[in-house]
């Protein structure tokens, strides 16, 4: 009886068929289960098909805490120019590095009725040790506080007393009307709470000072 070689490929083998036709029909059906289990190891789970790489994160706060992190480092050995994305609708900023995302943070900006502005912007100014001219405290002659959320020109300050502008460390300057990024607190992770500015976890806010010169590009989104 005259035979031939069929070459499976797919699984390494050589199968001989015979060419009598009393085996023809048993060689359809052996053709017919290699397909079969051809497509079923093509079917794989989807652990094994999506494998996702996740960097180790360099710096995460609170490291200490089972609660969200605020912000998440991972540019100190990445090169390359820096610009900030901040998205209002997230309560969140995304740092970039050579176009490549390399941090993420929490920010509060403006509640409701101090909008911060949306628009692309440029670092314009940088001071480390800044207070605001105009959001801050008035403390009377003996040093006593008598008002902690004030606002320059629009509550009194007695005879004796005195204006002072809140802390605002770390500021970069965005806009030429007092909006800027700087050292805050984050009350509620997720929600505004500022007068317009852009708060930052204090140690991301010294991250992004030392890595973002004057000319870096603030993208603020909706």
């Amino acid at each position: 009886m005259d035979c031939f070689i069929f070459s499976d490929k797919l699984f390494g083998n050589d199968v001989i068929f015979a060419t009598s036709a009393g085996i023809m029909e048993r060689v359809r059906l052996v053709l017919i289960g290699l397909t079969l289990l051809a497509l079923s190891a093509c079917q794989l789970p989807e652990t094994f098909v999506r494998q996702e790489v996740i960097r180790k994160p360099i710096l995460v706060q609170p490291a200490d805490s089972s609660s969200s992190p605020l912000y998440v480092w991972h540019g100190s050995g990445q090169p390359g120019p820096v610009r900030v994305t901040i998205d209002l609708s997230e309560q969140k900023a995304y740092i970039f590095k050579n176009s490549q995302n390399v941090a993420w943070t929490y920010v509060a900006t403006g509640r409701r009725g101090f909008n911060t502005p949306t628009g692309i912007f440029r670092i314009s100014e940088k001071i480390v040790d800044k207070r605001s001219n105009r959001y801050g405290t008035i403390i009377d002659g003996n040093g006593n506080t008598i008002h902690s959320n004030a606002t320059a020109g629009v509550h009194r300050i007695p005879s004796g007393g005195r204006f002072v502008g809140a802390k605002m460390p770390y500021w970069m300057r965005l806009t030429g009307n007092g909006v800027g990024m700087h050292a805050g607190r984050i009350p509620n992770p997720g929600s505004p709470a500022s007068h317009g500015c852009v708060r930052l976890p204090y140690d991301m806010a010294v991250k992004i000072y030392a890595v973002a010169p004057t000319g870096s590009t603030v993208t603020i989104v909706q």
